[in-house]
């Protein structure tokens, strides 16, 4: 089916699940929509994400997405159940790989750097509870202030880094040896992270498992392209179209607009 996978996010953190999508999907048309102006949702109450959700999701519908996906570890936590009973189209969300991290974790530790919303949802919780029933501790951190400084652009900058050591620190004397980045965006920080952790403790994000997802959802509902030829990419923002470029990808071409 020739018409193009769509994503969401509350900023410009979903074109990480974008890129790991493109590699895997080389030859699928995609529709990415950053909702930059109400960055961050982790702040937000879930009756304000649901909304955005719903007014995200029908803007993808109207441009003939096929299947949407919610690049958002906040927005899924509060939303998805209640998009995929509203609408038709196949919705795939994002989890963070603390169920991974705790299996393959030595020290029985995790961290996880996620939004206030994220840490807070019943889903979340459910998670870490069967975590807790293998003895696997998890050790939880909001990662306050890091979207916003992310959405204008100042990743490399001293008020980052001194946010990371603020948050990581205390994570690392808890002897853990995963970090599982619950947020989109976070994955733009993984090198001033791994500059800040013991060389022990391993990076997780959701990027691949949402990737193999969506193809596998798209076999099983035939919806995988037929085209060939080069596809076609827009990342559309409702802020700076700048900063959206700024994280543009190498060797794909991307078109860039203001919706």
């Amino acid at each position: 089916m020739n018409t193009p996978i769509g994503l969401f996010d509350s900023g410009v953190g979903g074109t990480t699940i974008w890129r790991t999508l493109v590699r895997l999907l080389p030859y699928e048309d995609t529709l990415f929509l950053a909702d930059s102006i109400h960055a961050p949702y982790g702040e937000k109450t879930s009756e304000e994400i649901i909304a955005l959700c719903e007014k995200n999701t029908e803007y993808l519908l109207e441009h003939n997405s096929k299947l949407i996906i919610v690049a958002c570890n906040t927005a899924t936590t509060n939303a998805i159940s209640h998009l995929r009973a509203k609408y038709k189209v196949p919705f795939i969300g994002i989890e963070p790989a603390i169920k991974p991290a705790g299996l393959y974790s030595q020290t029985k530790t995790i961290g996880v750097l996620a939004t206030q919303s994220t840490l807070r949802s019943a889903f979340f919780a459910r998670t870490c509870q069967q975590l807790f029933d293998k003895g696997i501790h998890v050790i939880k951190q909001e990662g306050v202030g890091l979207v916003p400084l992310i959405e204008e652009g100042r990743i490399n900058t001293p008020e980052m880094i001194e946010l990371l050591e603020k948050y990581l620190q205390p994570m690392i004397e808890q002897n853990m040896d995963y970090l599982v980045l619950g947020c989109t965006h976070y994955p733009y920080l993984t090198s001033l992270i791994s500059e800040i952790l013991p060389e022990k403790v391993r990076i997780m994000d959701s990027a691949e498992a949402v990737a193999k997802q969506t193809q596998r959802i798209l076999s099983q509902n035939q919806l995988l392209t037929e085209n060939k030829a080069t596809p076609s990419h827009l990342w559309l923002t409702n802020k700076n179209v700048e900063i959206l470029q700024s994280f543009a990808p190498t060797g794909v071409q991307v078109h860039y607009e203001n919706f």
